[in-house]
Order: C-alpha cells, then structure tokens, then sequence
C-alpha cells in the first residue's frame, strides 16, 4: 500500500494523508473494550498511518487513555506518531486550558501533543477568543503542544483566534466534509490554501453513508451515534443512496471499495485536505489506507462530485 504523507500547516510535522480517528473509542460508537482499541491503533501505525485525532470529549477520556495505554504497551517512539487532540468549549479559561492539558498528557502517557485543536468555540460560557488562543500560545512556546488548530470554527472566528496570536499561527482547521456534505468548499478550504493550513476533514465517510450499505428502512433504524443523524433519515438517504451507487460503481470498474474511493476522492479535491476516518477493526483500517497511492480518474472524480452537487441535505427532520 503506498502511503502519502504531507505537512501540518507550516509546521514541520510530517503526516499521512488519511489519518486515524479516535472517536470510535467512546460509548457514542460502541469500541469500549481495549484490546479491539489496541488492534485498530497497531494496524494503522503497522501500515504507515502516523496521524491519530482523538479529544477529551471522547468516552470523556476513554480514547485518549487507550491511545496512551497503546502507544506505551506496543513501544512505539514517540517521534514515529502524531497525536492530534481537542479541549471542549466548556474547558476554555485561560486557566483550564493548561489543566485540561496536563490531563490529556497524563491520559495519553506524553511529554508534549503534536497539535492542540479547540473543539467548539465557547459560545455558551462566554470566554473570550484571545484568552484561550493565548493560553494555547504559552502552551506552544513551553513545548507541551507543537502546533495549534481550531475544529467547526466559522471563518470569521478563525480570524479573530489568528490576530490574538503574538507569533504562532493557526496550523489547522478541522471541518465536517465528505462526498455528500460539501458546505466546507464554499470558505473553509479556500481559506486554507490561501493561508498554507491543513483541513482535517472529519466524518469523512459520512458516517457510512456514502457507502450505501444500508436499504433507506435500515438506515432509519440504526442505532449508535447514527440513531439521531439527518443523513439517514429516508429525504437525505435517498439522495446520498444516488451517490454511494456511483462510488460503487467507480470501485467495482477499479477494483477498489467504496471506502476507498470515497477518502481518494478527498485527498483529490485538495491537497490541504487530510481525511481522518474511524476504524472499529484492523480490516477497516486496511481498507482506508487503501485509498492512498493513486488517484480517481478525472472523469470518475467529476461524476461523483456532479452527483455531490446534486444532494440537498436538510436538517428540518421534525
């Protein structure tokens, strides 16, 4: 399998195109047992994948001990993965930025995070941007966090979070963005070519959706994070099933699977765009590190993105 890496933003972390993410490893997802944790981390790393994004929110804690727990019991060196982890809108004071940190290091088994992500903004306790986006600066200069992003911030924020920063700069901004739900195009991605920014795009896959493995009667009874999720409900589905059938239809003629085409069309819109899907299993991770070492043809990349264009997701379910 042929591994693509590139760099985080202008920092000098190098990292795969297609990381691991660690939601997975929650309540919300179902992967609560540490040794299928351990298996799925020990794959993707096995394969080359050197990226894994998790956050304090997941299984309040649980992702980023079993991350820790694996990391430490697999002996891996430190310089040979890069972790990716996010503080909750709630834990944003300037004071609870640096103990919301020494949490996540001891849970992780680390001197220093690679990137330090703002989960939310704090719209609801009323924290100023400069307060947090300073402590994230001392943070960075003391060497505990290397490099520093913002996930589901609105541009405008994003700008604001950069000016309170004395030298450093925003290294990354982490969005919703896949096959079917392309709002990330229409400033966030521009935004970061402009800038020299990396776009962790997460739910990638969006949620299995794009892969069309369910009936639309399927889709509304799943369960888990997805029991309550606008893009299974059976207007949204049936739209998304048009576009999972393409993809299906592009990895059946290049032998590939419908993941993988999906994530290759990614990291094909842009080369800013780095996807990080979950894996329950090593198989899921194999799969998803398939997608890397080629590229769609252009006439396949421009059906499915036709087909994209086409989905008008609504989120008025009730």
């Amino acid at each position: 399998m042929g591994v693509e890496y590139t760099m985080l933003g202008q920092s000098d972390i190098k990292v795969s195109r297609i990381g691991l993410g660690a939601w997975q490893f929650s309540q919300a997802w179902g992967v609560t047992e540490y040794e299928a944790a351990k298996k799925v981390i020990a794959r993707a790393l096995e394969l080359g994948v050197n990226l894994i994004d998790t956050a304090i929110v997941y299984g309040r804690g649980m992702s980023e001990t079993f991350i820790g727990r694996a990391l430490k019991e697999l002996g891996v060196k430190r310089d040979e993965v890069v972790i990716a982890t996010k503080i909750p809108e709630e834990m944003l004071s300037y004071d609870d930025v640096f103990k919301a940190t020494k949490r996540s290091l001891e849970r992780l088994q680390t001197d220093y995070i690679d990137l330090m992500q703002v989960h939310w903004p704090p719209c609801w306790h009323n924290i100023p941007t400069c307060e947090y986006m300073r402590a994230l600066e001392r943070l960075l200069n003391l060497g505990l966090i290397r490099s520093i992003g913002l996930s589901d911030h609105p541009i405008a924020l994003v700008e604001e979070a950069r000016s309170c920063l004395a030298r450093a700069d925003v290294d990354v901004l982490q969005v919703r963005f896949n096959p079917v739900e392309l709002e990330a195009e229409k400033t966030f991605i521009p935004y970061a070519e402009e800038n020299d920014m990396s776009v962790l795009a997460w739910s990638p896959l969006a949620k299995g959706a794009v892969l069309g493995k369910y009936t639309i009667e399927e889709a509304e009874k799943l369960q888990d994070v997805r029991a309550g999720e606008p893009l299974f409900r059976p207007e949204n589905y049936r739209q998304i099933l048009e576009v999972a059938d393409i993809i299906k239809e592009v990895a059946s003629k290049l032998g590939k699977t419908p993941a993988q085409v999906a994530l290759n069309w990614l990291i094909s819109y842009s080369d800013v765009v780095i996807p990080i899907p979950g894996a329950k299993t090593p198989q899921q991770v194999e799969d998803n590190v398939g997608a890397m070492g080629w590229r769609l043809p252009k006439e396949d990349w421009l059906r499915i993105y036709e087909a994209a264009r086409r989905v008008k997701i609504t989120r008025v379910t009730y």
